[in-house]
């Protein structure tokens, strides 16, 4: 059995991997194409989806793998509560498209139906974030040596709150009436998750569609520097669902 070191290892070289096939389309004259749910796709989500299974059949021979293109195409595997993977191998394809930059490769590893392991790349700005059990959330820019990072206590004068780009709902505007808020920064992808977990931001409410691929590498990193992700009504947000499809949650830095 490969332990979890060796597994965070192997999928931040899988994310990297898959990074730069991502670069090379980001540079072209890209085709944008559209999936089943009208959602856009491009070539860079296909080839970075194949180089990021390729990876982790050789880490994990056996190991179920649940990736969002692959399962558009109606390839989805039983889990039945086990150990697997989820894999977004391009998070934001919108901002891909308007090459902003904030779009993120994502692997996690959940177990118990809990995402314990975690790898956010956003190779256009060349950071990496990285979570191999708590405590143990890392931050790389730029070619830097990893940092650890930790959630911050939030401010008296109120919470920083990022909140999506391209998926802002009128329920999330009306959830932060009910929230003493200083600043809201704008991102995209699952980047906002790692804004909080760097401190950098204190909540991230998504009162809208998510999938359990958009997320679970980003709440592996936020968890890991000591923060949580909650529907709600309060309760640990889970994994392994039917259909892979999450409530409504809110992610939270520290109290």
């Amino acid at each position: 059995m490969v332990d979890d070191t060796a597994l965070a290892a192997g999928i931040r070289e899988a994310a990297l991997a898959a990074g730069a096939a991502i670069l090379k389309v980001y540079a072209s004259d890209f085709r944008i194409a559209a999936k089943a749910d009208a959602s856009p796709v491009t070539a860079a989500d296909e080839a970075a989806e194949a180089i990021i299974l390729r990876h982790l059949a050789r880490l994990t021979p056996g190991l179920p793998v649940v990736a969002e293109e692959a399962v558009a195409a109606g390839h989805v595997p039983e889990v039945s509560g086990g150990d697997f993977w989820l894999v977004d191998p391009l998070d934001g394809t919108r901002e891909f498209i308007s090459r902003n930059g904030e779009f993120t490769v994502n692997i996690a590893l959940v177990r118990a139906g809990r995402p314990v392991l975690g790898v956010v790349l956003a190779p256009a700005r060349e950071l990496l974030y990285l979570a191999t059990g708590p405590g143990r959330a890392t931050r790389e820019a730029q070619g830097e040596a990893p940092c650890t990072i930790a959630v911050r206590r939030q401010p008296d004068e109120g919470a920083t709150v990022v909140l999506s780009r391209s998926h802002r709902s009128p329920e999330t505007d009306a959830w932060l009436a009910g929230v003493n808020v200083a600043r809201q920064v704008d991102a995209g992808s699952s980047l906002k998750l790692c804004l909080v977990a760097e401190g950098s931001a204190d909540l991230y409410p998504r009162l809208g569609r998510t999938m359990e691929w958009d997320i679970a590498a980003g709440q592996a990193v936020l968890e890991a520097a000591g923060g949580s992700v909650t529907t709600l009504d309060g309760r640990p947000l889970r994994y392994g669902k039917p259909g892979f499809e999450n409530p409504h949650f809110v992610a939270r830095g520290g109290s």
